[in-house]
């Protein structure tokens, strides 16, 4: 069962990785890129030298996993992405490494909500065995024309750590479906105030009473600390404070637990 919750998680992980990927190659080469993941795929049938760059996943989940590619059709997405017909290879695989490195950086932002914070960095890497780690094929797409096939592989740590995630979540539905009685189908108009904690400090009431405009009081809370989303004195989300029409607002990186579980009794 835990196996099965891996692979749901990794999958998860994979395809967000290649719409991340898919968006940094379309961004590059200025014309619309897809990339999906395959139930499967003969990667016997690739040519040439393998490519591969490790991923390496650090902070609330960690592992690596690795994307491989073949020179061939590398050589042919370089000159799109660079707009360079440069002989040498190792230049256009160095564009590559930024590229990937730009997706990395879209699938960390882009899953901070599900997992909580992590960092994935990029590094090319040689003489791989992939021996006993799960698969997952990719076909990458430019507008509706098949270019390149792709493959990435995840090792077991970050395998286990998916897994984790995957056994908690199911236990939080256990836990959510306890909220069935309270039918909060009836209440989900009903308006809460909601606030934003960027620190808070105790005062000794001296302290209070000399306050007066212009005096300053420091929080507990650094400048790069995340801000806290308050509802009825509870934390339900944090993130980092942004400028909306001239109000302040919240980018939500951090859902420290389902939020209909603080409505549970």
């Amino acid at each position: 069962m835990a196996n099965q919750g891996g692979h749901q998680a990794a999958r998860f992980f994979a395809s967000a990785f290649a719409e991340s990927l898919a968006a940094s190659l379309t961004q590059a080469a200025g014309l619309p890129w897809q990339i999906k993941v395959l139930e499967r795929s003969d990667l016997s049938a690739q040519s040439g030298e393998a490519i591969h760059f490790r991923l390496t996943v650090e902070g609330a989940l960690q592992g690596s996993f690795f994307i491989e590619f073949y020179e061939l059709e590398v050589k042919e997405l370089a000159s799109k992405v660079d707009n360079s017909l440069l002989p040498v290879f190792e230049e256009r695989g160095e564009a590559l490494k930024k590229l990937i490195s730009s997706a990395a950086e879209g699938l960390a932002a882009s899953l901070s909500a599900e997992f909580g914070l992590f960092t994935c960095t990029a590094e090319r890497v040689s003489g791989l065995a992939f021996g006993g780690m799960q698969v997952f094929p990719l076909a990458a797409f430019e507008g509706e024309q098949p270019r390149m096939s792709l493959a990435l592989y995840f090792d077991g740590s970050l395998l286990s750590d998916l897994a984790a995630h995957e056994s908690g979540r199911g236990r939080a539905r256990k836990r959510d479906s306890s909220l069935d009685p309270l039918n909060l189908n009836i209440v989900m108009d009903v308006e809460l105030n909601v606030s934003l904690r960027f620190g808070q400090r105790q005062l000794p009431l001296r302290e209070v009473l000399e306050l007066t405009s212009g005096s300053v009081v420091e929080l507990d809370r650094l400048v790069d600390d995340p801000v806290e989303l308050l509802l009825d004195g509870k934390v339900i989300a944090r993130g980092e404070a942004v400028i909306v029409d001239g109000n302040y607002g919240l980018r939500v990186t951090e859902i420290p637990q389902p939020i209909a579980s603080h409505f549970a009794r």
